[in-house]
């Protein structure tokens, strides 16, 4: 077993065995260094583990602390164990009943079961050749990403798209992310031999979400953007441009992707649907360097598709007839309408006296920031994000997509009596 697996199932054991005590501070990353004779990295894995499964939680500048176990949290998120129990997700950005037309898509997938020749044998590897040539152009509309179908590998998600790209690394390599909140990346990262840091500007792969900068979801300024690239076109370094939320950004105008600022050299761009249609449709796709192409071709044979045969084949009829374009509008209208309701709302009903409420301007994110301790919403109806909890300040993340509009005057009235 790996050490950092070893302290991890430690402190798992201590936090169950109530050893460790719900809201007690665990030992620093640099003093369980000391105490189990590993480098830093092994000690913050661990922890970064404890933190995704909702043993413990950061606090900004104070360390680590043990979360009530009773509600489960996962990603600095506080909801009851029995998810039936949730009423209210504020947290998870998921979609709502309404936002996708599941009929549709239905009679996509019925139409893409009817090619039965074609279903009998097994994927592209690098994906169906039709939908990487769809995805060209839609791509090249969308965010101005010009490249062509031989660059393009579709995979069942980010990570396993990043896993992919790992393997086509000849060493090891350093890479920056802008910070800790991508544990699944972080880890996938190192568990291929790579050193991860947090904002190394000398690192050789900076992995960058543009569009979704920080849990608040702040935009990379263009100005930030075409300094990035004048220094990978310097130092020769990778840039993953991960464009994740670009489609929620929906209150200021498009930012060009770095893809195409730097004309496809040393930039590998990541996109998804899960955000645009629904999250159980995963398909995910990156469009690769001209050398990091002709490297995945090379060791084509070592890799197997991971993204659904039918749901490929699929999608390329969705996205050929025009219904993303429609379905992008839609939700854009629908999540934007929704946001500005739920925050008039708590505008209207949380005193400002009592905490802090501001939204970004941007997207469907709004933070609230009051003196509470994190007990508040133990037992309740609510599921939400917490930033962070500093000197009995605890910042919260609200993201309403999730929720119906018929529950967004109920969702604010449940969160006002956990707050108030």
């Amino acid at each position: 077993m790996k050490k950092y697996l070893e302290i991890y199932n430690h402190f798992k054991e201590l936090i169950l065995n109530n050893q460790i005590k719900s809201g007690e501070k665990i030992p620093s990353v640099r003093k369980a260094s000391v105490m189990f004779n590993v480098s830093k990295t092994t000690i913050q894995n661990a922890y970064f583990e404890l933190q995704a499964d909702g043993y413990i939680i950061s606090a900004e500048k104070s360390g680590y602390f043990v979360c009530d176990i009773k509600t489960q949290p996962t990603h600095n998120t506080f909801a009851p164990v029995d998810k039936k129990e949730i009423r209210f997700d504020l947290k998870s950005g998921d979609a709502d009943k309404e936002c996708f037309d599941i009929p549709l898509w239905q009679r996509y997938i019925k139409s893409a079961l009817r090619q039965k020749e074609r279903l009998l044998s097994y994927g592209d590897v690098q994906g169906e050749e039709d939908l990487r040539e769809v995805l060209c152009e839609y791509i090249s509309k969308k965010r101005n990403v010009s490249t062509s179908a031989d660059r393009i590998v579709i995979g069942a998600g980010v990570l396993s798209l990043l896993g992919i790209l790992c393997s086509l690394f000849d060493n090891k390599k350093t890479v920056s992310f802008p910070d800790k909140s991508f544990v699944q990346g972080i880890s996938l990262f190192e568990n291929y031999g790579n050193e991860v840091h947090i904002k190394d500007k000398n690192a050789d792969i900076i992995y960058v979400s543009p569009s979704h900068m920080t849990s608040f979801g702040n935009v990379m300024p263009i100005k930030r953007r075409l300094e990035l690239i004048r220094h990978t076109a310097t130092t020769d370094a990778l840039i993953i441009e991960d464009d994740f939320d670009s489609d929620f950004v929906y209150q200021s105008k498009p930012t060009p992707a770095l893809y195409a600022l730097s004309s496809g050299k040393n930039v590998v761009y990541m996109g998804s649907f899960a955000n645009v249609l629904i999250p159980g449709i995963r398909i995910s796709f990156m469009v690769l360097t001209e050398e990091l192409a002709k490297e995945f071709q090379r060791k084509k044979a070592r890799f197997a598709q991971t993204a659904s045969k039918t749901e490929q084949i699929a999608l390329c009829g969705y996205i050929r007839d025009g219904h993303i374009n429609s379905q992008t509008r839609k939700i854009s209208r629908r999540y934007t309408e929704k946001t500005k309701e739920f925050y008039s709302e708590l505008k209207n009903e949380i005193p400002q006296a009592d905490c802090s409420i501001s939204e970004n301007g941007i997207n469907i994110r709004m933070l609230i920031e009051f003196n509470k301790d994190i007990s508040v919403f133990e037992n309740n109806s609510l599921s939400v994000y917490i930033r962070s909890y500093e000197n009995g300040v605890l910042k919260l993340i609200i993201i309403p997509s999730a929720i119906e509009k018929n529950d967004i005057k109920p969702a604010v009235l449940a969160l006002k009596k956990a707050l108030i």
